[in-house]
């Protein structure tokens, strides 16, 4: 049985998450989050060594060290978000030095950020906790608001930083999608030709998944699509929202899909396990790790949030969280604590993958 403290986090949604089977079953899956995941997976694609040694540093850092999962600490609001919107809560994150220790106190795998936070941080942290630079954003201060993702700097001066990793956006379906991901395929080569492991943000954007009144960009047909398109561009990881409904294809009318999707590859009560999975399937059939995102902060329903979003992932066969705002915006010691209550699930072996 899982730790008592998970359970009374999650309350009456316990039985509903741990007692849950998928309509895909796990003996169908290629692949799981394990210690070994670098000689399961990597040892047998075109990656250099220098990349391998890259994804088993992230593997191999903080309280999550050497299980297969990751707990990734993300603070790239200040322009995603604007930095008023995302630091005015708690000021002391307008300093980076504080990004970093957070993520450091609190055992995360690695921290990622933005070239600025990181570059003026790195000759004294870059050793001590594994650097992923967001390498693109969604400037926001532009009139009428824009929503694209530019490049800010080169993979290379993440590379001078001594970051082991890089992490970009493609917003999947909008129209400056073909430059992003133009954009992202040469990143990434450049990333691998040095090293480097990738991180891909496979988030959806446009108007149109928005139906009826429902908005479809978090559907997990439309979500495990962008996934696909991720790993197609070599993306070591994939990081994805968590799965809100499904049915996003058939409310568009748009692309291409099969009625088996919501027939035999989900299920009609769209059940969050069954739509992440979904998701992971779409990650190479879970060879390429999935990362769920925390979201935004809430306020008090924060923690129970957090930890229903990583238990769905690491029952539906999924490789972490990445999770920022939930511990940001509030005291730092109460950040710290979140974070780890969230590796507390990946590190319990009484929640096993569904």
């Amino acid at each position: 049985m899982a730790s008592k403290k998970i359970l009374d986090i999650l309350g009456d949604k316990a039985q509903f998450l741990l007692d849950h089977k998928p309509v895909i079953d796990k003996s169908t899956i290629s692949a799981f989050p394990s210690p070994n995941h670098v000689e399961e997976i990597w040892t047998n694609s075109g990656r250099s060594n220098q990349v391998l040694r890259s994804i088993q540093t992230l593997i191999g850092h903080g309280r999550l060290a050497n299980t297969g999962y990751l707990s990734i600490f993300p603070v790239d609001q200040g322009v995603e978000h604007s930095a008023g919107a995302s630091f005015a809560a708690n000021p002391m994150y307008f300093d980076p030095e504080n990004i970093v220790r957070l993520a450091i106190e609190a055992g995360c795998n690695s921290v990622a950020s933005t070239f600025g936070v990181l570059d003026i941080m790195s000759r004294k942290y870059a050793h001590r906790i594994p650097f992923l630079v967001k390498i693109n954003g969604n400037e926001f201060l532009s009139l009428p608001n824009r929503y694209d993702q530019t490049l800010f700097g080169t993979v290379k001066t993440a590379w001078n930083m001594g970051a082991v990793a890089i992490g970009a956006t493609v917003y999947w379906g909008s129209p400056e999608s073909d430059r992003q991901l133009k954009e992202v395929a040469e990143a990434f080569e450049v990333a691998h030709e040095l090293g480097m492991a990738t991180v891909l943000w496979c988030y959806t954007r446009n108007a149109g998944f928005k139906v009826d009144g429902v908005d479809y960009h978090t559907s997990a047909d439309l979500t495990g699509q962008a996934n696909h398109l991720g790993v197609t561009l070599r993306a070591d990881i994939i990081k994805q929202k968590l799965p809100t409904n499904n049915g996003g294809y058939l409310a568009t009318k748009h692309g291409k899909t099969s009625p088996l999707v919501y027939s035999k590859l989900t299920h009609p009560d769209n059940h969050p396990i069954d739509l992440t999975r979904y998701q992971l399937i779409n990650c190479y059939n879970g060879r390429v790790g999935l990362i769920n995102s925390g979201g935004e902060s809430k306020g008090e329903s924060d923690m129970h949030d957090a930890v229903f979003t990583a238990v769905v992932n690491k029952r539906a066969g999924g490789m972490g969280l990445i999770l920022g705002r939930k511990a940001f915006q509030r005291p730092f010691k109460d950040g710290v604590e979140m974070i780890k209550t969230i590796q507390d699930v990946y590190l319990d072996k009484d929640i096993t993958i569904a």
